[in-house]
């Protein structure tokens, strides 16, 4: 069983990589961690890095291919991903967090042996060096939560077999919150939540997730983000949210819950 490394509630906060583009962003983002932490709320951040890694791949005439979300990683395109995500992306984030006053360290999944994973394969189609997470050492963050240092985590992860692997970041961040037993797992975004039909939903049921994505009522990078957040769910994570920083921190957005 998973044992909680901190006796503070403990929230897992996933930023995407567009929001790590943008400088206003992450002065707001730094000033809801600083909030959070004063209400005894232990942060954990994982970032993904998009725009750099399409920035990279197009300034180093580089080809890479998005299948069903996944961005198949060849070994070229993974030097490529590694540099985006392990060093511009969470240097970044831990630059505006020190700035900010707050004790950070940025990691990704191979240090420490953090996060494991295996090759992952579509069907028949193989998505090279991708991963699909198998294990995470939650304990291995214990020493720093205590020291109330906060962990900025990169999805670069280690394959059972010694190899880096790219990891979707909402995976990376499910499986941390599941095996942190974390109080909550949010997914930060650039909207207030799902919105159906213009209204934004407070609750949602984890049962009603497949039928709003059969209907295109969810789609796009909101798939992933809801996947994650029931799976964590109905793993034991007891509330997971997708929205914005401001309704984070209200404690809105919309919240995926087991049941109606």
């Amino acid at each position: 069983m998973p044992t909680s490394p901190t006796s503070r509630p403990l929230h897992v906060i996933k930023i995407g990589g567009s929001q790590i583009d943008d400088r206003a962003f992450l002065a707001r983002m730094v000033q809801t961690i600083v909030a959070i932490r004063r209400q005894g709320i232990q942060p954990v951040i994982v970032h993904g890095g998009g725009p750099e890694i399409v920035r990279l791949h197009n300034e180093m005439s580089v080809s890479f291919e998005v299948v069903e979300g996944l961005r198949a990683t060849s070994e070229q395109s993974l030097r490529l991903v590694k540099m985006a995500l392990n060093g511009i992306a969470n240097l970044r984030v831990v630059r505006y967090l020190i700035n900010g006053g707050i004790e950070a360290i940025g990691l990704n999944g191979i240090d420490l042996g953090l996060v494991r994973v295996e090759k992952q394969c579509l069907g028949e189609i193989d998505l090279g060096r991708v991963g699909r997470v198998k294990q995470v050492h939650a304990h291995k963050l214990a020493p720093l939560l205590a020291a109330d240092i906060v962990p900025v985590i990169s999805p670069i992860s280690l394959g059972m077999d010694g190899l880096s692997y790219n990891v979707n970041a909402d995976h990376i961040a499910e499986a941390l919150a599941i095996a942190l037993q974390a109080a909550h797992l949010v997914f930060i975004t650039d909207v207030p939540g799902i919105l159906i039909a213009g209204q934004l939903m407070r609750l949602l049921p984890c049962d009603q997730i497949d039928d709003l994505i059969a209907g295109q009522f969810i789609n796009g990078g909101m798939i992933p983000k809801t996947r994650a957040a029931r799976a964590a769910v109905m793993a034991g994570v007891p509330s997971a949210m997708i929205g914005d920083l401001d309704h984070y921190q209200r404690g809105e957005g919309t919240h995926i819950v087991r049941e109606n």
